[in-house]
C-alpha cells in the first residue's frame, strides 16, 4: 500500500490518462509556458469536466452493480511549468504573459518552475539515472527540483488535510 503515487501520463487524453485520472484523487499539470501549451490546459479542463461527468453518471447507472466504484472528484493540484527560459533569475519575458495567462484561469499554478535544461536531462537518460544524481546537474536546476518537491508535498498535506 503507497500512501502516493505519481502516474506519468501522455500529453493527450486517451485511454492511459482517463484511467490514471479515474485512479488519481490529485492531478498535476506539467506545461511549458508557451501559447499551445496554454490553449491545452484550457482543452485539458474541459475534457476532465466531460470525463468526470460521464464516469460518474455510469457509476451512478451502475451503484447496485458495483458499489465499490467511487464516484469521481479529481482536485488539480496545479499547474508546474517546465521548460522555462530564464535570463536574470526569472523567466523570460516572452514566457512570462503565458504564466499570467494561465493563472488567470483560476488553476492553482506552482511557484516552482524547472528550466529548460537539455544537457542535464538528457544526460540523466544516457546515463540512466534521475536528474539529481547525475554529476552534471548544476546548482540551480538542483534548488529548481527541490523547490518544486517542497511545494508539492505541502499542496499534497494540504489537500489531503482539507479533504
Amino acid at each position: 500500500l503507497y500512501d502516493l503515487a505519481l502516474i506519468d501520463c501522455p500529453p493527450n487524453f486517451g485511454v492511459i490518462t482517463r484511467s490514471a485520472v479515474a485512479a488519481s484523487d490529485q492531478l498535476l499539470i506539467p506545461a511549458r509556458p508557451d501559447e499551445l501549451s496554454t490553449l491545452g490546459i484550457d482543452h485539458l479542463q474541459s475534457r476532465l469536466r466531460r470525463f468526470t461527468w460521464e464516469f460518474n453518471q455510469v457509476a451512478d447507472l451502475q451503484a447496485d452493480l458495483r458499489p465499490a466504484v467511487k464516484k469521481l472528484e479529481p482536485m488539480i493540484l496545479g499547474v508546474v511549468f517546465t521548460m522555462v527560459q530564464y535570463y536574470g533569475g526569472q523567466p523570460v519575458s516572452a514566457l512570462r504573459p503565458y504564466i499570467a495567462q494561465t493563472r488567470s484561469l483560476g488553476l492553482p499554478v506552482f511557484d516552482a518552475m524547472l528550466r529548460e535544461s537539455n544537457k542535464h536531462f538528457a544526460g540523466a537518460a544516457r546515463a540512466q539515472l534521475p536528474a539529481i544524481l547525475t554529476e552534471q546537474l548544476s546548482r540551480e536546476l538542483a534548488w529548481e527540483l527541490q523547490s518544486l518537491v517542497e511545494e508539492f508535498l505541502k499542496r499534497i498535506r494540504t489537500a489531503n488535510h482539507g479533504s
